[in-house]
């Protein structure tokens, strides 16, 4: 299954408009860091790497909702850090929410009891909770004991309430087609989660742990096998068939990193979000002054490895809303 039919006819007529206005490259969704501070610490991220001082800082809601206004695209993506922890999260969203942008709110979950009440079911709306496996690989991926737990029972609360949750789920070398089926069934048909979202781990040069992260030969192999057996059309997947094609090894995309561009407290971050090639003022001088050629598998070698949905995921829809077949079967796929 792909995204609700709304957005998806919604974010069908943003890409028609700009294609009818001759725009080459302009975004999807915009991945909204207002802070890099987090309450955990886990191994395979590297926001919290920043100096003290970076750390404390918070964006004022009103730069964070100009850039996205500025960038124009439909959907946000906001993320840290952990987002909770700024203490205007809920007016960002509500402001976000009334310009009607699709928002998800991505978050390990620990702090959804105290800051619930701060937000309203919206279709525009869903959390986005992070779970890396079952409880035993969970908690040893975030650090800390307990956490899975907290997170199964936030998600329970966020559901109850009437909201809309998607899970993300990264993969490492440690894992086997079998953890793969184990925790999406999980989300999927226990948790009953709305949708999944489902990344192989690259590793971009700050995160701390640089030894558990899979090369394309692996993350091939690894879905190609978890999604046999009628698995991938079972699971409730917020992702196009091409996307998951991709992730299979069935198809290769080139990476169009602009489609998903990262705004933070530093600016538009060049060429992605998992990598520090400078900082641009606004979203055009992104466009215009970074040499996009320059990036991908194959061009850069620190892209080697990379199948981050932030570069193929927008590539991917790009081919399907070029393609009847490819359409009609993304809408079969619901």
């Amino acid at each position: 299954m792909t995204i609700p039919l709304r957005q998806s006819l919604a974010v069908g007529g943003y890409i028609l408009r700009q294609k009818l206005r001759r725009r080459g490259k302009f975004p999807l969704l915009v991945e909204l860091e207002p802070l890099f501070a987090c309450n955990l610490a886990c191994a395979g991220c590297g926001k919290i790497q920043h100096p003290a001082d970076v750390l404390k800082r918070r964006m004022p809601v009103e730069q964070a909702v100009a850039a996205v206004e500025e960038s124009g695209a439909p959907m946000v993506s906001i993320a840290g850090g952990e987002p909770l922890m700024h203490p205007q999260i809920g007016e960002m969203v509500r402001r976000l929410v009334e310009r009607k942008k699709y928002v998800y709110l991505c978050t390990n979950a620990v702090l959804i009891p105290r800051k619930i009440d701060q937000f309203t079911p919206s279709r525009y709306f869903a959390w986005t909770v992070h779970i890396d496996g079952l409880r035993e690989r969970h908690d040893a991926s975030v650090c800390k004991q307990g956490v899975f737990d907290e997170a199964v029972a936030a998600v329970r609360e966020c559901r109850r309430r009437g909201f809309r949750v998607t899970t993300n789920t990264t993969f490492y070398s440690g894992d086997s087609p079998q953890t793969v089926i184990d925790v999406l069934n999980y989300l999927n048909d226990d948790l009953a989660v709305d949708q999944m979202m489902i990344s192989p781990a690259y590793a971009y040069e700050k995160a701390p742990d640089q030894e558990h992260f899979l090369g394309v030969t692996e993350i091939r192999a690894l879905f190609r096998k978890a999604f046999a057996g009628g698995n991938r059309r079972r699971w409730r997947f917020n992702h196009s068939p091409l996307f998951l094609d991709f992730l299979e090894g069935k198809v290769d995309f080139p990476c169009t990193a602009w489609a998903i561009p990262s705004y933070s407290l530093f600016g538009w971050q060049r060429p992605c979000y998992l990598m520090s090639d400078g900082y641009a003022r606004t979203y055009r001088e992104l466009l215009e002054e970074t040499d996009w050629d320059a990036y991908g598998r194959g061009r850069d070698p620190r892209c080697a490895n990379c199948m981050a949905h932030c570069g193929y995921e927008p590539t991917a829809i790009f081919a399907t809303l070029g393609s009847l077949k490819e359409s009609l079967r993304a809408i079969h796929a619901r």
